[in-house]
């Protein structure tokens, strides 16, 4: 499960020059959750992570490979706690999974239904007094955090924690490293950049899963199949597999 390793590869040269905070993974150590969607008015609003404006950017990378070998959660950039206003902000997991490939990179099924369920994370963590704005089309999420949830002390290990909580409730899941940028020197315009390559992957796949044509001169997705390593061979692979019965 590589198809997202080139992207992984670059992640580190987008975080900026501050010196991470980390902390590892303590499910007691969660920040309430809400259940469901909430709203935080602006009136009870503290600040805003991508709020006028300033870039904002979320991504789930999937891989098999060595990047994801614990649980933990990196902050680069001020904490929760000690931000006082509008700042641009980046989510990214790195998440580590079972080896969900079929023999010769045939099964494409259950690759694409695991993708598809760790992505769902992301809608399924309500951090009480942070409120999540996510597009799936501009690849932005924006946060607004109440003034009570700053008076309580929230920060980013806790929702660290909670959304890796949410994570490990997939079998498949091994490790999630969760990374957290508030840094005014990280390179946001790349992230976006990559953000929107983990989502044609994800994309391609699903076309493959479809039956789209073996015609590589024809193809939209051709440019990305290209690109990423692994993604014609799952391709053919598959349509070999099904010519032959």
């Amino acid at each position: 499960m590589e198809l997202y390793n080139s992207i992984i590869d670059k992640i580190n040269g987008y975080l900026g020059s501050t010196t991470p905070k980390r902390y590892a993974y303590d499910p007691h150590k969660t920040w309430e959750d809400v259940g469901g969607n909430q709203l935080v008015m602006m009136k009870e609003s503290a600040y805003e992570l991508g709020g006028d404006n300033k870039p904002a950017v979320n991504y789930a990378c999937v891989t098999s490979g060595d990047y994801a070998d614990k649980d933990e959660i990196l902050v680069y950039g001020k904490d929760l706690n000690q931000i006082s206003g509008s700042t641009p902000f980046a989510r990214i997991a790195i998440v580590k999974v079972k080896d969900l490939e079929g023999e010769g990179q045939e099964d494409t099924e259950p690759l694409f239904r695991a993708i598809q369920d760790i992505d769902f994370v992301k809608y399924h963590v309500y951090p009480k007094g942070y409120m999540i704005r996510s597009s799936s089309d501009s690849f932005r999420e924006q946060v607004r955090v109440s003034k009570e949830a700053v008076r309580k002390g929230i920060t980013f290990e806790q929702v660290g924690n909670s959304y890796i909580a949410q994570y490990k409730k997939n079998p498949d899941i091994v490790a999630v490293k969760m990374i957290f940028v508030t840094a005014d020197d990280a390179d946001y315009a790349g992230m976006r950049a990559d953000a929107k390559k983990t989502r044609d992957i994800t994309l391609t796949l699903s076309k493959i899963l479809e039956g789209m044509s073996t015609d590589c001169h024809t193809c939209s997705l051709r440019e990305i199949c290209d690109e990423v390593e692994g993604l014609k061979e799952l391709h053919f692979g598959k349509e070999k597999k099904e010519f032959k019965g």
